[in-house]
């Protein structure tokens, strides 16, 4: 009797051992390989979020006129959901929906006329006269941000004097500095020329967007298109 419990020994752990086994490998197959590991940051990319791995502000001057509809009506402003726009502030918003990044309003402490002919009267000659107005908004921490988008309308071939202030205000040295400009058919003038040589050690992506204020409200896919073939 003692020689058969024996015997039968070796042949009951191999079959307690194989049975942990299967219980084991089961056990494997049917837990998720998601849920067996701690979830971490950082597994969707910014290219697949549709967001920029790099610091981004986008500065922007608008000056939405009092006395016109829309943009199809010619004239400076955008009317969505009951809100006023400036053109140039919808492609500077239509750029963060796509890039992401902040948005930033160049303002002055002067203000300007709101009646289209006045404006653009205001306009000359502050150009003339090479006037460049007080900034009453300010970027407390321009040292964070690598990439500048920099918006504009396009004022007798030229860029607002606002623009000249801000550009005199920072150094965006090792920068890289990407203009967008609204227009009446003038496009960026030499205006990219300018940016150039207010900030000669910035790096200028000389591709800028550029959009005619009768085509504002049709721009936005334009405007993702173009921010996502950057780069960023």
């Amino acid at each position: 009797m003692k020689k058969s419990l024996t015997s039968l020994l070796p042949v009951l752990m191999l079959s307690i051992l194989a049975a942990c086994g299967r219980s084991a490998s089961d056990t494997a197959e049917s837990t998720p390989i998601a849920e067996s590991l701690p979830a971490t940051s950082g597994t969707q990319t910014n290219a697949e979020a549709g967001q920029s791995s790099h610091s981004i502000l986008i500065a922007y001057f608008t000056m939405p006129e009092s006395d016109g509809v829309d943009a199809v009506a010619s004239a400076s402003r955008v009317v969505t959901d009951d809100e006023i726009l400036g053109n140039t502030q919808f492609i500077a918003q239509a750029i963060q929906s796509t890039l992401g990044g902040d948005l930033f309003a160049i303002e002055t402490v002067q203000d300007y006329p709101g009646a289209h002919d006045d404006l653009l009267d205001f306009a000359e000659n502050e150009q003339d006269e090479q006037m460049k107005p007080e900034l009453a908004t300010h970027v407390d921490n321009m040292e964070n941000y690598d990439v500048i988008f920099l918006g504009y309308p396009n004022w007798w071939a030229d860029m607002p004097m606002p623009l000249y202030s801000f550009l005199e205000e920072y150094d965006l040295s090792g920068k890289r500095i990407i203009p967008f400009v609204t227009h009446d058919g003038s496009r960026f003038s030499r205006t990219i020329r300018t940016i150039e040589e207010l900030q000669p050690d910035a790096t200028l992506v000389s591709e800028g967007f550029n959009v005619s204020r009768n085509n504002i409200v049709e721009a936005e896919g334009d405007v993702s298109e173009w921010a996502l073939g950057l780069d960023l």
